[in-house]
């Protein structure tokens, strides 16, 4: 292997998302010398990007800007101090033709569901509170625990399952526990009626507004590239890594691939990784240890699918996104992305809809053709009600690979066992939602790289050990550190 420069000062670091640039941005302001390496062409921000389609601006999946952390709502504020915008949140559940309010609001729930479906939900929700599910093992135990068995069956089962792909049974009760903690009937009710109580908690799922960027997340993300830029960091897009060439003590450089095919090696001091842990521990050379490769293979991925629709009218909706629990359509979600910002949707006289599909890579869905995709979400549109086909105008797809890290029965074990392997290259560290296998919010990710950035400036804190609200816990076990994620029953480690 030819000679490669190095300096002590010098920093790769592979994925240009909210971890990446974060930890890129926090290292240049500290004097390192930086380069990013991004595997998309075009686009920064990773799944917080803003996709551009003529006029037309659009998420992956919507981003709020929302964090309990002051510090990551301090580093968005400096990085765009005039561009961000008050939303009002208003989502809601569209089931059986109705909408009804989530948060669940009684009131509008029970008037929806009619006299009889109503009393049942009551009957439900009563008898499961004398008759809880012991133990607690499961998603569903523990959410018709708290809204009764019907109201689950109603407003939780479908769109579940269609994001995860695992039936609610087989889902542990830990996620609920921690992915909707806090919440209850009783309490979407009390703060339906009277709001939070002075200094209690804010709970994510009850917020009734956030911050957002008028141009889209990726506008947070492509300033933060051009700021990079203007500091002298070097940013190569378009470079896929095929090898991470190390002396089995130290990371080497990375090796990579543009569209062209042309092969080129970067050297660093230190590397930071917010590419898939699967894929970085398979791209090691010389290879690690079998044990951590048969792991890394078992760790997978839910992909995803956004069909943008243009279709005729201002005000389908009022809402910023619409769960759709209709199990008779195959969308999870819908985004109505003129009411996040009407930057987005500069053309007037129609509205701009994101329809999610939650999917594997070579499923039935994701080898649909474009046109095919835009076929399948004009008919869901009008099956649902929100538009008829003769009013879609336009559309695009955006697909996105490795979305969501899935979390089967042993994929901790399967973490664990990479960590155990990875940490023996003592300048390498893995950031991010994919770089830690971790289900993160954006706040979440950014903060992993703050930490990893911080560590090569004598900083001690891990970055393993955030937790769930963006925060760092210094006792929280660092294995389980995270957002919160759904696991098969009977797979708690031991």
């Amino acid at each position: 292997m030819p000679d490669l420069p190095r300096t002590d000062q010098s920093v790769v670091i592979v994925g240009a998302g909210p971890a990446g640039l974060t930890a890129a941005a926090e290292l240049v302001d500290a004097g390192h010398r930086v380069t990013v390496l991004e595997q998309d062409p075009e686009y920064v921000g990773g799944i917080s990007r803003t996709v551009r389609y003529k006029d037309f601006r659009f998420d992956i999946g919507g981003h709020r800007f929302f964090s309990k952390n002051p510090d990551i709502v301090s580093w968005w504020r400096r990085r765009l101090p005039n561009d961000f915008l008050t939303v009002p949140r208003r989502s809601r559940i569209l089931y059986g033709g109705k909408y009804f309010d989530y948060p669940l609001r009684p009131a509008n729930a029970f008037r929806n569901l009619g006299v009889l479906n109503s009393t049942a939900c009551i009957l439900s929700y009563a008898w499961r509170r004398l008759r809880p599910h012991r133990p607690e093992r499961s998603f569903e135990d523990w959410v018709s625990n708290r809204f009764g068995s019907r109201l689950f069956d109603i407003f939780f089962r479908t769109y579940t399952e269609k994001v995860w792909g695992i039936p609610c049974n087989e889902i542990s009760a830990d996620w609920a526990a921690q992915r909707i903690h806090g919440l209850s009937l009783w309490t979407a009710a009390r703060q339906a009626l009277v709001g939070a109580r002075n200094g209690s908690a804010v709970i994510k799922t009850l917020i009734d507004e956030f911050q957002y960027p008028r141009l889209g997340p990726g506008m947070m993300w492509e300033q933060t590239r051009d700021d990079l830029l203007a500091a002298g960091a070097n940013i190569a897009m378009g470079r896929t890594v095929q090898k991470i060439v190390t002396d089995q003590s130290r990371v080497v450089s990375v090796s990579t691939r543009d569209a062209q095919g042309k092969r080129e090696d970067w050297a660093a001091a230190e590397f930071l990784l917010s590419m898939p842990l699967r894929d970085a521990a398979l791209a090691i050379r010389p290879r690690i240890k079998m044990e951590a490769l048969t792991a890394a293979r078992e760790l997978k991925y839910r992909d995803f699918i956004t069909v943008l629709l243009v279709v005729r009218g201002e005000r389908i909706a009022d809402d910023t996104w619409i769960y759709v629990h209709d199990p008779q359509v195959r969308v999870g979600r819908i985004q109505i992305f003129n009411n996040w910002s009407p930057d987005l949707v500069p053309v007037p006289g129609v509205t701009c809809l994101g329809l999610e599909y939650f999917c594997n890579v070579g499923d039935n869905l994701w080898a649909q053709s474009d046109a095919e995709l835009i076929q399948l979400a004009t008919n869901e549109i009008a099956q649902l009600g929100l538009a008829s086909p003769d009013s879609v105008e336009d559309g695009t797809v955006a697909r996105m690979e490795k979305t969501y890290p899935v979390y089967d029965g042993d994929y901790e074990t399967h973490v664990a066992t990479v960590r155990g392997e990875l940490v023996q290259f003592a300048n390498l560290q893995m950031i991010g939602r994919n770089g830690m296998h971790k289900y993160n919010n954006q706040d979440h990710a950014m903060l992993t790289g703050m930490l990893a950035a911080e560590r090569l400036s004598g900083g001690t804190r891990d970055p393993w050990r955030v937790n769930t609200d963006a925060e760092y816990h210094e006792g929280a076990p660092a294995p389980q550190a995270g957002r919160a994620i759904p696991r098969r029953i009977g797979a708690d480690a031991t």
